[in-house]
């Protein structure tokens, strides 16, 4: 393994240790997971989002970006959602209605995150065909179980409405951003911003992208800019910086792919907290509808701001017209800088859909869970929290510690996936007997930044 030392002087190699890291502990997760009794899952949501999770994170080592898998995640629990309420009955369907449906919940759940699979990720058909095969065999259910064609229905209306909804556009123009102070350029070892198309993809329940865009920036003559950028100049450097080992770890815990790390804890919670398919399946859906907007959402704002990352804005710090920002030509951040400007934060959209989302389906945000890292350097590990805005917070803390973030887009990140769950949650998958809130308002949920 490199040191830190020498991973400064040479941002491939950086790139390169920190994917390496980061794959020898989902392997390990995986061991582990193999090694140890299956997790008794409280219904096919749980499994299937296991089955799911699993094929994203191979799909993500082949180099699928982690934006792209959260609308692969959403299409997913979207199709299992509808199929299973199609027979359950209780709540409101996303898209796919399906009068007299019937059969097992269970198996119409296989096969909506079958076909849903298999149409998103081709590559790995097989495996899922397999998987398929076994689920079924393994739960007593016959593949003429009427629940098999509610599943395929709902996959297939599921795919037709987001065909053309923007995802891998053709000829896409690559956005490298500019050169004046405040504004993102590619950092060393990066050519240019990762899919900077995704801002403009069909939204799953907003209206628009920008219905719940960022204000801009603070200005980088402000004083709150020169404290967001003495912060992260100072706790989230490579070397000399004035973390503390508390802060070091928990860097290291979060050092990880957020959209698997919550799709992990919202099966954990699950597991433990909810006993019915058509509850897990509307709280997954729920979440994971909220987190794919949530990155169309954040991407929108990277692009039409394109702000600066920490590793440019401190390297040209004396050229931004702020005298109280002393720049440093040598310095470097903790962690990897993502290929994709500052503002406003992904990580902190994820994690803000997330937390919402948990705290709106249990109606409260005081819940004890877990969060298990795949990252072996994290000595602290799995974390356990008894609210979800706590997690939350940690989040808005670790990109500073990490050197990749300024505080104010990760409060932002945060502020906007909490108001698109609230959206979602308020406008989609109500009880059929609940005419909803369809007032056109804006998410009033209380933020604590």
């Amino acid at each position: 393994m490199k040191t830190k030392a020498e991973l400064k002087s040479n941002p491939n190699a950086k790139m390169a240790e920190h994917m390496k890291m980061w794959k020898l502990g989902a392997t390990l997760v995986l061991i582990l997971g193999l090694a140890q009794p299956a997790l008794i899952a409280a219904d096919a949501v749980i499994d299937w989002n296991d089955i799911a999770s699993q094929a994203i994170q191979t799909a993500v080592f082949g180099g699928r970006p982690v934006p792209v898998c959260a609308l692969d995640l959403a299409m997913i629990q979207a199709a299992v959602y509808d199929a299973v309420q199609a027979i359950d009955g209780r709540f409101k369907p996303y898209h796919v209605k399906i009068p007299g449906a019937s059969g097992s919940t269970a198996a119409a759940a296989a096969k909506a995150a079958h076909d849903v699979l298999v149409n998103r990720l081709p590559d790995q058909a097989p495996s899922f065909d397999t998987a398929y095969v076994n689920y079924l065999a393994s739960h007593g259910l016959a593949p003429s179980d009427p629940g098999v064609g509610v599943g395929q229905q709902a996959a297939a209306g599921i795919i037709a409405l987001r065909v053309n909804d923007g995802t891998f556009p053709p000829n896409p123009e690559p956005f490298i951003g500019g050169t004046d102070p405040g504004e993102w350029r590619p950092t060393p070892g990066i050519s240019e911003m990762l899919v900077p198309w995704l801002g403009n993809v069909t939204p799953f329940t907003l209206k628009s992208s920008r219905q719940f865009g960022a204000a801009p920036p603070p200005p980088l003559t402000s004083s709150e800019y020169a404290r967001a950028y003495k912060e992260v100049k100072e706790l989230g450097s490579l070397s000399n910086s004035l973390r503390t080992l508390e802060q070091t770890d928990l860097a290291n815990f979060y050092d990880e792919n957020f959209l698997l790390l919550w799709n992990l804890a919202l099966r954990t919670i699950a597991d433990m907290y909810v006993n019915n398919i058509g509850d897990t399946a509307r709280l997954f859906v729920l979440a994971n509808l909220a987190t794919a907007d949530a990155f169309i959402t954040c991407w929108n704002d990277k692009k039409r701001y394109f702000f600066w990352r920490p590793i440019t804005a401190i390297q040209e710090g004396n050229n931004d017209g702020n005298p109280r920002t002393i720049g440093d030509p040598t310095w470097e951040p903790w962690g990897f800088t993502p290929p994709y400007p500052d503002y406003t934060s992904g990580a902190n959209n994820i994690t803000g859909a997330m937390t919402g989302a948990l705290a709106l389906f249990f109606g409260t945000d005081h819940k004890t869970f877990s969060l298990t890292s795949t990252n072996p350097l994290a000595i602290e590990n799995p974390r356990t929290y008894r609210r979800f805005s706590d997690a939350a917070q940690d989040v808005v803390d670790v990109r500073i510690y990490q050197g990749i973030h300024f505080r104010f887009a990760d409060a932002a990140g945060r502020r906007q996936g909490r108001h698109v769950a609230k959206w979602a949650f308020k406008h989609f998958l109500r009880p059929v007997n609940d005419n909803g809130d369809d007032k056109d308002d804006d998410d009033d949920q209380d933020d604590e930044d």
